[in-house]
């Protein structure tokens, strides 16, 4: 979490703060995400639960002067958190997964519009209208026009950045690679923006540049597809060489030399002992924690509230250990 932060102030800094894991050329979109009050803690630390490649910016925003404009749309503006998401293209499938999969959100488009200079607000400043996607819990009403005072890259207060894992960073350029979108090459240099972003668009920011129409159709072709019903094992199929023949042979010859000869061989008994899957301390401590709360009756989306909680994350993320889906079984949420 950084304080007094806007999502345009960390998108001049990004190369400063983040060096080799940001790249300024992937491509990137703003979304709006829209659920529960009693569920934001835990949409903060999502990206802790996530895998990634590139850095996720997020901010909330509350309505205030504005609450009057939710209002004649026949929406609550207390019914709901709205969190802006500036996200990798590619990271978008990861990040939404377990919340269309198993939590049932919906996806549409909601414009975002600059509040009418007519309200007479004191911080007011115009800028393009724009349709972004749009995410929402179930027990969240749809709305369809979001009004701000100010640009959505412009909403000062506590921004909330997920860092990629460096492993997560590497593949993601590997997929942007093979897809055609964003860069490998890393800076030798880094050189800083002399000036900020002042405006932020809502579509895919690449060297051409997609509609907001093609973001849906490729979102719901490629990413919802991995997430429908029960997911199918993907067998990865050698292509055939013109040493095929050559290699299978000195495979074959690797085996045998291996490989333990059964034929016209007698093999003494040996007994296969268990395989053993220990949990690392962490983890065991984890699951203690989760177990703890869960028979004192906290509810999950208020557990992360514990003091406890954000010590053993973080231990959990430096030895690699995913605590999301431990979390998800013991708490019967799946």
């Amino acid at each position: 979490m950084i304080p007094d932060m806007t999502i345009g102030q960390l998108y001049s800094e990004a190369e400063p703060r983040w060096g080799e894991i940001w790249d300024e050329k992937a491509a990137r979109m703003l979304i709006l995400l829209m659920f529960p009050r009693s569920q934001r803690k835990m949409m903060e630390l999502h990206g802790d639960m996530t895998e990634h490649g590139q850095p996720v910016m997020t901010v909330f925003h509350r309505p205030r002067d504005e609450v009057k404009l939710l209002e004649d749309q026949g929406f609550d503006p207390r019914s709901a958190s709205f969190q802006f998401v500036d996200i990798a293209s590619l990271d978008l499938g990861p990040w939404m997964q377990h919340l269309i999969g198993h939590e049932k959100w919906l996806r549409g488009t909601i414009e975002v519009l600059p509040v009418p200079f007519s309200m007479g607000l004191p911080a007011q400043r115009g800028f393009e209208p724009m349709n972004i996607l749009c995410f929402r819990h179930p027990d969240v009403a749809p709305l369809t026009k979001y009004y701000l005072p100010f640009p959505p890259n412009s909403i000062p207060g506590k921004c909330f950045v997920s860092l990629p894992r460096r492993q997560a960073a590497e593949l993601a350029r590997q997929q942007a690679e093979v897809l055609g979108v964003g860069r490998l090459i890393k800076k030798s240099t880094i050189t800083q923006q002399e000036t900020p972003v002042t405006t932020l668009t809502p579509q895919v920011k690449s060297e051409e540049e997609a509609s907001l129409d093609v973001v849906l159709d490729n979102f719901a072709d490629q990413v919802l597809e991995d997430i429908s019903t029960t997911p199918e094992a993907v067998t990865n199929v050698k292509l055939p060489t013109a040493n095929d023949d050559q290699t299978d042979a000195v495979n074959d010859l690797e085996k045998k030399l291996t490989q333990p000869q059964i034929n016209n061989v007698e093999i003494p008994e040996t007994v296969d002992e268990p395989v053993i899957n220990q949990m690392s301390d962490v983890e065991i401590e984890f699951r203690a924690l989760v177990t703890e709360l869960i028979e004192a009756g906290i509810e999950p989306v208020d557990m992360m509230d514990d003091p406890r909680w954000e010590d053993i994350s973080e231990r959990a993320t430096a030895t690699g250990f995913e605590t999301w889906p431990v979390f998800l079984e013991l708490t019967a949420m799946e």
